[in-house]
């Protein structure tokens, strides 16, 4: 894969709760230097649109927790897509697929997929997830159009990451080959969550992944041997 072609599967990202526009004007010169999408808060879209208007620009939805009701959803998607997003990461109500209801998940989704006509990538958050779960919520999100699936916000592998140290478990948050082939059965794939090398990011996509979510989007594509 050319660098060209490498950069632009790379969406350099900025969603600290901390992000100020500076930090997220930094970023947005970064991507255009170096060939990379950009994926920030949404309350800066508008201005980042402006300022960058030749970045693929992506935004989140329902961030971080998912525990919007479906309306609020789909307002803040539509507010995204007219204040300049060319994508939208969509985060799944995690708490609704764990207690099986499957169909207001797919109907949730349907109803933002529908609300715009921009690209809309599922975030299932695989840290919190079952490989049974990550399979429903996957398959809801190709029952609703969605255009990808993606595997993390980043904030839950945290949260997972303690669980799994208090309990002795070892350590699987963030961004898997293993969640990446599982995933890529149902739809294209964002891996999201821990990747922060060249070698990281070939890994996924080799495993099946079509896109990269990284807030080391710079180091990763400096990695390419031919950069």
């Amino acid at each position: 894969m050319s660098p060209a072609a490498f950069a632009a599967t790379i969406d350099h990202t900025v969603l600290g709760p901390e992000t100020t526009l500076a930090d997220v004007e930094a970023l947005l010169d970064e991507a255009a230097e170096h060939g990379l999408n950009a994926c920030i808060p949404p309350c800066y879209v508008a201005e980042a649109a402006e300022y960058a208007p030749d970045v693929t620009l992506a935004t989140v939805i329902g961030f971080p927790h998912g525990q919007h009701t479906p309306e609020a959803k789909r307002d803040e998607a539509e507010d995204a897509w007219r204040a300049g997003a060319d994508e939208l990461d969509l985060v799944i109500n995690v708490g609704r697929l764990r207690a099986g209801e499957d169909d207001a998940v797919r109907e949730e989704i349907a109803e933002v997929v529908a609300a715009v006509p921009v690209p809309v990538k599922v975030i299932i958050e695989t840290a919190l997830l079952s490989d049974e779960e990550k399979r429903r919520a996957c398959a809801a999100a190709r029952d609703a159009d969605a255009a990808m699936v993606k595997t993390s916000t980043g904030f839950a592998d945290s949260v997972a990451s303690e669980t799994q140290r208090a309990n002795g478990d070892a350590v699987s948050a963030g961004a898997t080959v293993a969640d990446v082939e599982l995933m890529s059965e149902y739809l294209p794939v964002k891996a999201s969550g821990g990747v922060g090398s060249y070698a990281e990011a070939i890994a996924m996509l080799e495993a099946g992944a079509v896109r990269i979510g990284a807030s080391s989007g710079v180091a990763i594509v400096e990695g390419h041997p031919d950069a």
